[in-house]
């Protein structure tokens, strides 16, 4: 859709039904930069602590949960599937930074948690990720970084409302 913003006479719609390339180029943007800090983020975490972005983001969501998740609410979190989450702990297992427990509310579920190594290696890494993205952000003021927060958050607000009303035109 890229090269579809001009000429909208030839998509059929009419004048001004088509988003402004303003909008286009801001999702272009925003994706662009994402993917970039991504990329970066992740390079890091393999380089720094031989571990991959999806293990950052389970070790993440546990260690903000300290009474542990469900391996379904760790799904959920992530928005990925129970199989990826399910080979993820249980390398993290072998390797002693999660522990798995039953629920003692329902024998069939289990409680994923960050053992006492895992916390200590994911406050490290913790730490040496905020350094990362300070850095990449380091030419913008306070002001700026509270100015980008606030506009992101309208647009993701904006794309929320949405609803899905694009798919209806």
């Amino acid at each position: 859709m890229r090269g579809a913003v001009d000429g909208n006479s030839s998509l059929g719609l009419e004048d001004g039904a088509w988003p402004s390339k303003g909008a286009l180029r801001l999702w272009l943007r925003a994706l662009t930069f994402t993917n970039i800090v991504e990329q970066r983020v992740r390079t890091r975490l393999s380089t720094d602590f031989e571990v991959t972005l999806p293990r950052f983001d389970l070790m993440a969501a546990l260690y903000d949960t300290p009474e542990g998740l469900s391996m379904g609410e760790v799904s959920c979190r992530l928005m990925v599937s129970n199989g990826n989450v399910t080979g993820i702990v249980k390398r993290l297992e072998r390797e002693g930074l999660v522990g798995r427990q039953t629920r003692p509310d329902d024998r069939r579920s289990q409680l994923v948690r960050l053992t006492g190594a895992g916390r200590a290696t994911f406050a490290e890494m913790a730490e040496a990720h905020e350094g990362w993205i300070s850095s990449m952000l380091s030419s913008l003021s306070g002001e700026e970084v509270e100015q980008l927060k606030y506009l992101l958050g309208k647009a993701k607000q904006s794309v929320v409302d949405s609803d899905g009303k694009e798919e209806r035109r």
